[in-house]
Parts: C-alpha cells; structure tokens; sequence
C-alpha cells in the first residue's frame, strides 16, 4: 500500500485537531498494525510537545519546505512509539511562509509532496496536523493530502470556517485533482439540544458527516500533560472509543 495521507484542519482553534491527529494516528499504528508519519504544521508545536520532541532550533518541517537540499529523512524522528514518527514543528514555520511566498525559484505549493515521495512506501499512512490558518505550509499539507477530515465543535464559528475550507480544497485542486473531503466530525459532543441541533444542521447543509461523534471528557485534557495517547491513557474513556470508532468507520470497517 503506497501512502495515504490525511489532513486534519479547522480555521477555528480549540476544536480538538491535535488530539484528533494523535489518537487517529496512534489508533491506525496499536490497533491496526499501520505505519503512519505525523507531521505537525502549526508553528505553535503542540504536536511536537506532546511526545516531548519540540525544540526551537531542530530542524523540522518548516527546513524541509524552504531548504532545497533537506532531506526528508533528516527531519523524521521516532517517537516512543513503535511505527510512529513524526516530522516536528517550531516557530520557524513564521519564517518559512514568507520564505515560500518570496521563493519563486522553486514551485510554492507543491513542495511537501514532492518531499514525501521519498518515504510513500515507508508508510501506510500520513497524518497532518495543521494550524488554524491558510497560509503556504497548510496549501503544502493540502496538495500533498488525498483526504481532508475537519474536527468540528459544535458552535457557529466553527461552522463559518467550513465553507472557506471547501473553497480551499478547490483551489488546491489545481495542483492536486485527487484531493477529497472525507468529511467533518464532531468533537467534544454533548448530549444536548444544542449539539444535536448543530449536528443535524451540519447534515442539511449537504456536507460529508462521520456517523462517529466524540463525546466530551476530562480525559482528553489529562491526556495533554501525559504524553500518551488515550489508548494507553484511558482506553476505557468515552473520547477513546469514540476516536477507535471514527478510525473504523473512516477505513470503512
């Protein structure tokens, strides 16, 4: 199986990508035996400091975007776990969106892709944690994704940031005619009127839905401080069935 690769995005911060990337990642290596690189591409690292591997001065993505020479081997790192590594992020990617936009010796949008034909048979899977924004590193993470999955908490900002996310999956389409949106799920889910009227809304609206809702628990925020995925943290928590649900549902299992 050649590469897969997902990304996960939101122009709405606190919606849950990071998580959602991590145990969706870790979900694909301990319960089916894939191998998956997860990149992270939000300059805040939350991603990279999660498994305790963000360092200011690493090179990481944003090397492996502006840097023609860099290879993509030189910037992967394992993580405690086996068949999980990860490509890290710093603040360095401020600097690699101005370098990539003033940098037309090399194509702009396509960079990543071209960087991870390397390794697209290293890996079954490719899991792309992406910054609240549209800017050149997220164009690269989309160009170089087949699907497109968006986190979703229910309120209407988050709904807003939906239509701008479609229209940007279309404009990258230009340089990637593969590209597919898998479709939204909802995260920190409540049963309550408020979340079951979002969710239905969500559903007239005509976009692509995971039957897979992630009910709302402390243990996610615990997770956070642990560096553990919540397979190894709290494998019985509500978030953690809910997230194996979504990867099964997502492989169509």
């Amino acid at each position: 199986m050649t590469m897969k690769t997902i990304s996960i995005i939101n122009l709405k911060g606190g919606v849950a990508k990071t998580v959602s990337a991590i145990n969706i990642a870790y979900t694909l290596v301990a319960l089916h035996g894939k191998r998956v690189l997860l990149i992270d591409n939000d300059k805040q690292g939350n991603t990279s400091k999660f498994f305790g591997l963000y360092d200011p001065e690493s090179d990481g993505l944003s090397e492996l975007l502006t840097d023609k020479k860099m290879d993509v081997d030189n910037v992967i790192q394992q993580t405690a776990y086996e068949g999980l590594d990860i490509i890290t992020a710093n603040m360095n990617l401020l600097r690699a969106n101005k370098e990539i936009l003033m940098d037309v010796s090399l194509p702009q949008q396509t960079r990543l892709r071209k960087k991870l034909e390397k390794v697209k048979e290293q890996y079954d899977y490719c899991i792309i944690d992406n910054a609240p924004d549209i800017n050149m590193t997220v164009v690269n993470a989309l160009v170089a994704s087949d699907d497109v999955l968006v986190p979703i908490k229910v309120d209407q900002f988050s709904f807003d940031g939906l239509k701008q996310i479609i229209e940007q999956i279309d404009d990258v389409s230009e340089f990637n005619s593969d590209i597919r949106f898998a479709g939204c799920f909802i995260t920190m889910y409540q049963r309550s009127s408020v979340n079951q009227q979002g969710a239905e809304l969500l559903e007239q609206q005509g976009y692509p839905m995971f039957a897979t809702r992630i009910r709302k628990t402390v243990k996610v925020d615990e997770m956070t401080f642990t560096g553990k995925p919540l397979l190894e943290y709290a494998k019985r928590s509500t978030a953690c069935v809910d997230y194996v649900a979504l990867v099964y549902e997502y492989l169509g299992l």
